[in-house]
């Protein structure tokens, strides 16, 4: 133990696109305080609620500290303590018992429980991969988003978070900055300070829609409709570049063809908002290059997300708003960090690779997989799934299904974890992970442009390990004797970058654990001579490829599996659209244990307008049922216009263990996918409330 005060240089590891930089102040050996870095440009000194607390949550009471071995019925959270030995002896000959019948009934779960590269999907990638075991289709968050941009962009990418400071005017499109990304919403209220307007469009009145200058309450899953309509006006009233146009983008012809359909008067009838609105909206977009639009992920799920994406992100190529540093759009900026993935994970370990592959299970749709008995098409039945960086029981759609799935006792389930999450109470082994304060790691981020390291801060506590320990731990048990088996973790970070890449600068591995963190060398305005990375190398309005793949070249609305338009027969039983955004101090699962943030977060919640409401017969305070054919939950309602009509909110997501019912939103979710990137339809969701 180191005796003294230091800080050690540090970065935050949730799914959040600020990636913050932190200094965490150790004295002797005790981490006692988690401060932003207050030189790195976009965090500058400042953390959100959340991780200011982040010692709360490294030395919680109910911190896990030993392997456990389940002794009660799955579900049921009773363990005993292991050793080490006993637990990684019993993983290795279970999943190698598994692996000699078909390898492909094993599946690994994770998602961003942390964004770290190292801890990530590094040594585990390597584990799976020469396991055999299933793939993993990484979809719960992000992937109709991400494949929307690809087709458009070709990766990733977006402007510079910090020129949004010089926006005139910014679009806050399906995001409340507020509660996901705090540092963004200081630059945008200094843009506000230096007379920027402000927009938000969400169908509910958020916290950060409070605070702009117009709220555009649209129903759930018709963005891609406004976004067509605003096409329409921007082209038929000349508001466009067309030297940028001819320059830089392809299939302009298409798309005018394809806007003409949208009418402001059509999109209005589509969107639940006047006409008026959307012209005007369209008018004061096209009027400056220097039109910001800061999108995010809650507009993409519903059916029609990737082509909503899609939809929004051709705005700024009609426009040339990407000639200025402070015009274009930012849903992520993920695609410009120079990042070796291959590398990492060596796909090249994989049986047969790269002809044959194993089988894909698409983590958004676990509840069907794990109830599924298996057969030619499916592939094996699911035997054992092995758990990390996440919670499927919380946070997978219709938790119900995913609940009886891992509740099946010849199901073989690890849970590599901090606390004992509703996921971790139907382990049969859990193993102890270590936090970010207590591991090495490399961050990229999505939505700034800085690489950053994270130095361990404070030794493990009790026997907690690094996920990549743990999965090096577990190759040696099954005695493979491959190099990159043993690899540390400062070799693994040092591999997860090209630093040879023009846009790493000239960086080493050893040189940001030193600094913290460095800047990818980019142009202020990526886009402004076009160099897009899609094959054109322009921005793609029309992309053959989509066309290749037999879908819709071009975007267009989707209309969501379950609206009172699209579905007026399921409507008559179910009237509401439910979405789930995040609570303020919750992240995705994260912290909901924190006795603090859940205190202030209270209980959960239905936001429902006063007009619903009295329908309903239900008053302020009350409790309510909320229900369809997949499940139901209980809320306290909180009646009020931030709901718009016909729009319930529940904002998430609880472990299921600490609401008073033992529910969450994901009772009443879908695992329908999205259009494109075969994401969840969280928010296409249709319910009936009642009171209790």
């Amino acid at each position: 133990m180191t005796s003294g005060t230091h800080v050690v240089r540090a970065a935050c590891p949730h799914d959040c696109p600020d990636t913050c930089a932190l200094h965490v102040t150790v004295e002797n050996g005790v981490a006692i305080k988690v401060q932003g870095d207050p030189e790195h440009p976009t965090t500058k000194g400042v953390l959100c609620t959340k991780v200011a607390r982040y010692t709360e949550r490294t030395y919680h009471p109910d911190r896990l500290l030993h392997p456990l071995k389940r002794i009660g019925a799955k579900g049921e959270g009773r363990f005993k303590p292991i050793s080490w030995e006993e637990a990684l002896d019993e993983i290795a000959a279970r999943l190698g018992e598994i692996s000699a019948r078909d390898p492909q009934a094993i599946v690994p779960y994770s998602y961003a429980g942390t964004m770290g590269l190292v801890q990530g999907e590094s040594m585990a990638a390597r584990f799976f991969h020469k396991l055999g075991a299933s793939l993993l289709d990484r979809t719960i968050c992000a992937s109709a988003g991400a494949t929307g941009l690809r087709y458009t962009y070709g990766a990733s990418v977006g402007m510079q978070v910090e020129h949004f400071v010089d926006s005139k005017l910014i679009l806050i499109w399906g995001s409340n900055p507020i509660t996901s990304s705090v540092h963004f919403w200081a630059i945008a209220q200094e843009a506000k300070r230096r007379g920027a307007k402000l927009v938000a469009i969400d169908p509910y009145r958020s916290l950060t829609a409070e605070k702009c200058h117009q709220h555009i309450a649209l129903l759930p899953g018709t963005d891609a409709a406004l976004a067509l309509a605003m096409m329409h006006v921007l082209i038929n009233e000349d508001l466009v570049d067309h030297e940028y146009i001819a320059r830089h983008t392809v299939g302009f012809a298409q798309l005018k063809e394809r806007a003409q359909r949208y009418s402001p008067a059509r999109a209005a009838e589509i969107c639940g908002i006047p006409a008026q609105t959307i012209i005007a909206l369209a008018r004061e977009y096209g009027a400056t290059r220097q039109s910001a639009i800061r999108l995010n992920y809650g507009m993409q799920r519903a059916k029609g997300g990737g082509q909503a994406t899609r939809a929004v992100a051709c705005l700024p190529a009609l426009t040339g708003a990407w000639r200025d540093p402070a015009g274009g759009l930012l849903m992520s900026t993920s695609g410009f960090a120079p990042v070796d993935n291959a590398a990492l994970g060596r796909p090249d370990l994989l049986p047969g690779w790269p002809q044959r592959l194993p089988r894909t299970i698409n983590m958004s749709t676990i509840g069907d997989a794990l109830c599924h008995p298996g057969d030619a098409e499916f592939g094996p039945k699911v035997e054992a799934v092995v758990v990390y960086n996440s919670n499927p029981v919380a946070v997978a759609p219709e938790s119900g299904k995913v609940a009886k799935g891992f509740g099946r006792e010849d199901l073989f389930t690890v849970v590599l974890e901090h606390f004992q999450t509703d996921t971790a109470d139907y382990a049969d082994i859990v193993l102890p992970a270590t936090t970010q304060l207590e591991h090495l790691d490399i961050h990229k981020a999505y939505g700034h442009t800085y690489l950053l390291a994270n130095n361990p801060a404070i030794a493990p506590m009790g026997e907690a390990k690094p996920n990549a320990e743990i999965f090096r731990l577990l190759a040696d048990r099954m005695g493979w004797q491959e190099a990159c088996f043993k690899d540390s973790d400062d070799q693994l970070a040092e591999q997860a970058v090209r630093w040879d890449d023009s846009r790493a600068a000239g960086g080493s591995w050893a040189q940001l654990k030193q600094d913290g963190w460095k800047a990818l060398n980019l142009p202020d305005a990526p886009f402004a001579q076009g160099n897009f990375p899609t094959p054109s190398g322009k921005c793609e309005f029309y992309s053959e490829r989509m066309a290749q793949a037999g879908l819709d070249p071009l975007p267009d609305w989707v209309p969501p599996y379950e609206s009172v338009a699209s579905n007026p027969v399921l409507a008559e039983r179910f009237p509401l659209a439910m979405i789930s955004p995040p609570a303020r101090n919750f992240l995705n699962s994260s912290f909901v244990n924190v006795d603090s943030l859940r205190k202030s977060v209270g209980e959960p919640t239905l936001d429902i307008h006063p007009d619903d409401a009295r329908m309903r017969g239900i008053a302020e305070g009350q409790m309510v049922r909320v229900f369809n054919e997949r499940g139901t939950l209980n809320a306290k309602a909180h009646v009020t216009d931030k709901a718009r009509e016909g729009v319930v909110v529940g904002l998430s997501l609880w472990w299921k263990k600490l609401a008073p019912d033992g529910k969450n939103a994901n009772e009443v979710t879908s695992q329908r996918l999205t259009d494109l990137g075969n994401a969840p339809t969280f928010y296409d969701c249709l319910v009936e409330v009642a009171a209790l």
